[in-house]
């Protein structure tokens, strides 16, 4: 069975994440920012279009393309 772009979201652990802001300068659709604790955050799930670059960028796997079981 193939997974859509409609089965998956974007994760982030945030334990994982040294707050280096690589993902969101590569967003094409700027949805990510920083929250509050300086991790990376998603501010707008609506209009993430799933291209996995913030999982191809991210030097520490701490954000990821999955499925809703994948958290």
């Amino acid at each position: 069975m193939a997974v859509s772009k409609d089965d998956l979201m974007v994760h982030i652990k945030e334990e994982w994440c040294k707050g280096c802001g690589i993902c969101i300068a590569y967003c094409p659709k700027k949805v990510l920012g920083f929250n509050e604790h300086g991790k990376v955050s998603m501010l707008d799930r609506d209009n993430c279009i799933k291209c996995g670059m913030c999982e191809m960028r991210c030097p520490d796997f701490a954000i990821f393309l999955g499925g809703k079981e994948n958290v």
